[in-house]
């Protein structure tokens, strides 16, 4: 089959969808372009901080737009095969993902810019607030642990894009002063900058960077997935976010993250477009033919994972992400010039998203790799390579493409690792409080409470395993969206008794049987069961990941404890206003 056909068949669904949906879900809320937003009403230069439209949404689709849009649908494919991946991406994606990224936001700017635990916390108290807090500081944690190892991967696979980001983190900082100490003019800025960020990526080309050829990391560092590359390159990456997350918005994290969508407008949309217009115009238009199988049963994937629930939550965030809402609530929020600015950001973005989803899916099948092939493990650096085929099919050479497409993956990356390092910081101040006590005070300081978080986040990477980092961090992402509906729910139902539930109210319900399954199934079943009791995969393996299995199997059950608590709360509140 061409790929021109999923290309097209998703761009028609989701053009429906935002014309349509998205209009009727900003009456819905009450976009008000006159309404003072938290931006302009609490503006202080280091988080409140009002952002052009274009800006903040290059901010919002970098930082949403993540490794797990491009690993979950790649991962997706070759276990059960590419129609049910497509499927759940075209049909979920714009009835949940859009909606759940839309409400999320919408709800912080009714409530001061503040986080979805704290919207929940006005309706249903401290202890439901906290509760939301603490799965989401976890949930940061393992989002932290995840894109980190990612981003090691693909700079070991593509050392040319390591090169090419360092570059234009510089440029970014370079640009946040051009543009806000400065006050140098917008349109020519972007231009120059911009240029000089694509032209990053030939020099890495030139100069790609590796850190290690060694087989093994340091003595004084673990060794990662069999390479001291991948082993240095974590920790590294960890200090990297952890400085960018303490440093005010303006200063890299805005001017970054813009400059930085330019290369995943011109990844996504070059591919999309280079399949169909290479479809036509290509020497060899059976390069743009998906190569891996349709269906590969209900069964599939390593330890015969079944398609319900775990397709779901680990296709993730190219159709719905818990991750989303804290961006949503965190620091896009807080950055919103105009309230009808919320409808192109959230819905749009996460439209954005779903279209990166699709197009991981298409670089798996141009590549053409399957179980036999190789499998998950080569779903990383074949997003680059199947997305280096697609772009020579319109004349630009593969070697140049390939590097290309590793850095807007590692560009997505990056951007989402320190932004959930700020925003996992502004979760833990919100859990603890007003600074009077010691931890009080410890989760005050930005600089010790982002180097809290990284350090748990190496253990994480040093002592787990990427097939079971995966899943776990899969199904707390989508229970956090499940409570992040919950959240706007109950907003909803407190603020106009009139307002019809069905929109926030549906979804949430379908993503809370997922997860619950999910975190039931890879809790009990797959890492007690099976890996401890049974010791399926852990044939040779040391104390070490016992110990790392038994802290997944305990992390999956109090996820699944705070969900399920937090969900009766919810439940409870919501019945009692519609009951008014």
């Amino acid at each position: 089959m061409q790929a021109i056909w999923l290309v097209l068949a998703v761009l028609a669904i989701f053009t429906v969808a935002y014309l349509g949906y998205s209009r009727y879900l900003a009456q819905f809320v009450g976009l008000d372009e006159g309404r003072e937003t938290p931006a302009h009403k609490y503006e202080d230069g280091q988080e409140y901080v009002p952002a052009k439209k274009p800006v903040l949404l290059g901010h919002h689709f970098s930082s949403i737009a993540g490794g797990a849009p491009i690993v979950g649908p790649i991962t997706a494919g070759v276990w059960w095969g590419w129609v049910p991946a497509l499927l759940w991406i075209a049909i979920g994606n714009p009835i949940l993902g859009s909606v759940h990224d839309f409400v999320s936001l919408s709800s912080s700017i009714r409530h001061e810019g503040k986080s979805i635990g704290y919207v929940i916390g006005e309706y249903v108290g401290d202890r439901g607030k906290n509760m939301l807090l603490w799965f989401a500081f976890l949930t940061i944690i393992l989002v932290v642990a995840v894109f980190a190892l990612v981003v090691a991967i693909v700079f070991n696979a593509y050392p040319s894009a390591a090169t090419a980001s360092i570059i234009y983190i510089l440029l970014a900082l370079l640009f946040g002063i051009y543009l806000y100490q400065l006050n140098l003019p917008f349109l020519p800025g972007t231009v120059v900058f911009v240029a000089a960020v694509f032209g990053g990526v030939w020099v890495g080309i030139q100069n790609p960077l590796v850190l290690s050829t060694a087989e093994t990391a340091p003595s004084v560092l673990p060794t990662i997935l069999g390479s001291g590359n991948i082993s240095l390159w974590v920790p590294v990456i960890i200090v990297y976010a952890f400085i960018a997350s303490v440093l005010p918005v303006w200063t890299l994290l805005q001017p970054r993250d813009y400059l930085s969508s330019f290369l995943l407008y011109t990844g996504v949309g070059g591919t999309l477009l280079a399949v169909i217009v290479g479809t036509f115009v290509a020497a060899d238009p059976t390069k743009l033919e998906i190569g891996v199988h349709a269906w590969n049963g209900f069964m599939a994937g390593s330890y015969a994972k079944p398609l319900f629930p775990i397709l779901f939550v680990t296709i993730a965030c190219g159709t719905i992400s818990g991750f989303h809402s804290l961006v949503s609530s965190g620091t896009t929020a807080k950055q919103l010039n105009r309230e009808t600015d919320a409808r192109l950001i959230g819905y749009g973005g996460m439209l954005g998203e779903g279209l990166l989803a699709t197009t991981a899916l298409i670089t798996l099948g141009v590549a053409g790799i399957t179980v036999e092939g190789g499998g998950v493990g080569q779903a990383l650096p074949n997003f680059a390579e199947g997305g280096g085929i697609i772009l020579s099919t319109v004349g630009i050479p593969t070697e140049y493409g390939g590097p290309f497409m590793a850095l807007v993956m590692v560009s997505f990356l990056l951007t989402s690792t320190d932004t959930a390092l700020r925003l996992g910081r502004y979760m833990f101040e919100e859990i603890v409080g007003t600074p009077e006590t010691a931890v009080q005070e410890f989760a005050s300081d930005k600089y010790v409470n982002s180097a809290f978080q990284g350090v748990v986040a190496f253990l994480l990477v040093s002592s787990g395993t990427w097939g079971d980092l995966w899943p776990l961090f899969g199904s707390a992402n989508q229970m956090l969206a499940a409570l992040a509906l919950l959240t706007a729910t109950v907003w909803l139902a407190n603020w106009d008794r009139s307002k019809q539930l069905i929109s926030t109210g549906v979804p949430m319900v379908l993503m809370l049987i997922t997860t619950i399954a999910a975190l039931l199934y890879l809790g009990l079943y797959q890492f007690l069961y099976q890996k401890l009791i049974l010791g399926i995969g852990m044939e040779g393996a040391g104390t070490a990941a016992y110990i790392s299995t038994g802290v997944q199997i305990l992390v999956a059950l109090i996820l699944l404890y705070l969900g399920l608590s937090l969900a009766w709360i919810g439940y409870k509140n919501i019945s009692k206003a519609r009951s008014r």
